[in-house]
């Protein structure tokens, strides 16, 4: 019984976090709990959130991608070129770059899983192939003048709730899906938690590897649509640094570094917190540089408390 509370108090305090840390920023500043306030942090985390659900699937599988962040200016940049340069249908268009997403996803399961690359190695070279090409594919210059009704994606409403929060609440709910009802998730925690045990009981590791990092190009492909349909202007630099913010997501989520666990549902709690950690500092006129330092020691202590809780079940 003590184990039990123990264990759903351990599964809850990210979310004790949470709520404290609101609380601290509203006292802090009354302006973070205000409507307008909570609307434009939901709409600024929406694009985290959908990015996490990709490298959520690859933490559990022990992985990592360090190519999220250029995915999403790849696709920034691809996506208004084929609309404003090339005259493309703006459907199209969108279907079009999360087919190439996919593609970069699945090329990094490539040098993954059949190359036998390191993956920080694999996703790293792809990192900075494509923020080449972006740069190439714009010459360093933004990309504006696309359809209006593209706009909504972005900034529209359904009633009061921002269209990109929507989007984020449904990729979470498919990634959960994913994990929790079908045989293939369960594979994703079988392949973290002991990929040796994971190919002798028949798992086509591979295979999973392929389609971990293809879900991780999506993903991110998707969050590049949404980021630029929000800021109206394809730019070069538009997801820079992102990769580095979405697995402090993840990871202070709960999902374990060393693979084979984590839930959905705790990453949006992470996703939460270093979306109210961005917005609250803002509002208290913290320095860019500032932030960068609270949330470096966010990570490590995220990922020290991980691995510490590992070594303590092994002794």
């Amino acid at each position: 019984m003590k184990s039990k509370v123990t264990y759903h108090l351990k599964d809850k305090a990210i979310w004790v976090v949470l709520v404290i840390l609101c609380i601290a920023f509203s006292i802090a500043n009354s302006r973070f709990l205000a409507v307008d306030n909570l609307f434009t942090l939901a709409r600024q985390v929406s694009m985290y959130g959908i990015a996490s659900i990709g490298m959520t699937f690859v933490i559990l599988i022990a992985g990592i991608d360090l190519s999220t962040g250029t995915i999403i200016t790849f696709v920034n940049i691809i996506c208004a070129n084929f609309m404003v340069n090339m005259g493309m249908n703006m459907y199209l268009a969108v279907i079009l770059s999360l087919v190439i997403s996919t593609l970069i996803g699945a090329l990094n399961g490539f040098m993954i899983a059949t190359i036998g690359m390191p993956a920080i190695i694999a996703t790293f070279a792809s990192q900075t192939v494509f923020e080449g090409a972006a740069y190439l594919i714009s010459g360093g210059k933004p990309i504006f003048g696309y359809d209006e009704r593209f706009k909504m994606l972005g900034q529209g409403y359904i009633g009061p709730v921002p269209i990109p929060v929507i989007i984020m609440i449904l990729c979470f709910i498919v990634g959960s899906f994913i994990l929790n009802k079908t045989y293939f998730g369960r594979y994703f925690y079988a392949v973290g938690g002991n990929e040796a045990a994971a190919r002798l009981s028949g798992i086509r590791v591979s295979r999973v590897k392929y389609l971990i990092y293809a879900l991780s190009g999506f993903f991110a492909g998707l969050a590049g649509i949404v980021l630029l349909s929000r800021t109206n202007s394809g730019q070069s630099t538009a997801g820079k640094g992102w990769e580095f913010d979405v697995i402090t997501c993840v990871v202070l989520g709960g999902v374990s570094v060393t693979g084979g666990s984590g839930k959905i549902s705790n990453v949006v709690a992470g996703v939460l917190i270093i979306g109210s950690l961005k917005n609250g500092m803002i509002l208290m006129n913290v320095s860019a540089y500032t932030q960068m330092v609270v949330q470096g020691i966010i990570l490590a202590l995220a990922v020290g408390f991980d691995c510490w809780q590992k070594r303590k079940k092994e002794q």
